[in-house]
Formats: structure tokens, sequence, C-alpha cells
């Protein structure tokens, strides 16, 4: 009796995008903190402190697996930051109108799910007396608005500002 050859190639090719996808990590798996900054996708309109205007653009980038924010100030350039997960931990680059780029790590969301706070890890493209961002926290009013603490660092001087964001319907 003469077996079908088709059979173990058509099994393969069943099971294949199974062992793919066990195989493949998720970029979210476990991880709240990265399922809240996903969720901020859209554009936002706010304030700073100082009364002056904030837009915000939150779009998820390479198949999801990072989210892109862009910001535009009353009186900067344009300035990006990459958000991703690091396993249960959250990483971003933020790319300064000052030309450095800060690296931060979140740990994960506060225990009541309110707020995420990115801690500094280090930076590139800067000088001893450059301004760079050191610190962030997120305080998730609800699931249209945003607080945005800002903490940048010059000359071993920090300063917090504080941004918050409605979201653009």
């Amino acid at each position: 009796m003469r077996t079908p050859r088709i059979a173990p190639l058509l099994l393969a090719a069943l099971l294949y995008p199974l062992e793919l996808a066990r195989a493949t990590p998720s970029a979210g798996a476990a991880n709240p903190a990265w399922e809240k900054v996903k969720s901020l996708a859209g554009d936002w309109s706010g304030t700073y402190d100082d009364g002056s205007s904030a837009r915000l653009s939150y779009r998820l980038v390479s198949s999801g697996t990072a989210v892109m924010e862009t910001m535009t100030t009353h009186d900067s350039e344009e300035m990006i930051t990459v958000y991703h997960p690091d396993g249960t931990a959250l990483r971003m680059t933020h790319y300064c109108s000052e030309a450095n780029q800060s690296r931060m790590r979140a740990a994960g969301l506060s225990p009541d799910g309110k707020s995420l706070t990115f801690e500094f890890v280090d930076v590139t493209g800067a000088g001893p007396d450059s301004h760079v961002m050191s610190g962030l926290r997120f305080t998730f009013v609800d699931a249209d608005h945003l607080v945005a603490e800002w903490t940048s660092r010059q000359k071993g001087s920090e300063n917090t500002g504080v941004f918050k964001f409605a979201r653009v319907k």
C-alpha cells in the first residue's frame, strides 16, 4: 500500500503557524504598563505649566512592537519619544530637540494602575552642560486625560514641568 506524501506536508503547513506563534515572544504579554501606553494611540492637545500649548500624537509602529510619541510645543522643534516593552518593564528613548537622546526605564504601573514613572538610565549626544530629560511620570486620569511630568537636568539642577493633555476626538 502506498502512503500519500501530501499528508505530512499538509500537517506541517498547518502546525507551522502554531509553532511560530509559540516561539515568537509577544510584545506586550503580561505587561500592563505596555498596554496602558498603547492605549494612548491618537492625538492629544494640552497646556504646559505656563499656559503655553502642546500637542501629542501616539502611533503604534513596527508591527505594534513600539509606540512613537511626537510632541510639538509652541517654542520648540518636534520631539520624538519611542516606547517599547522589555519583558515586564518598559523602556523609552527620547529624541530631544536639544540634540541628545535620553533613555529611561519604568518597572511598571503603580499599584492603582494610574501612574507610570520612567527613571533615567543614560543619555547619548550630551555634553556636561547639556539640557537633558532625566525623568518622566505619566498620570492616567482617565481614558481621555493624561498628565505628563517631564523632569530635565542641566548643570546639576533639576526642573519638572507639567503638561495636561486631553484626547482630541
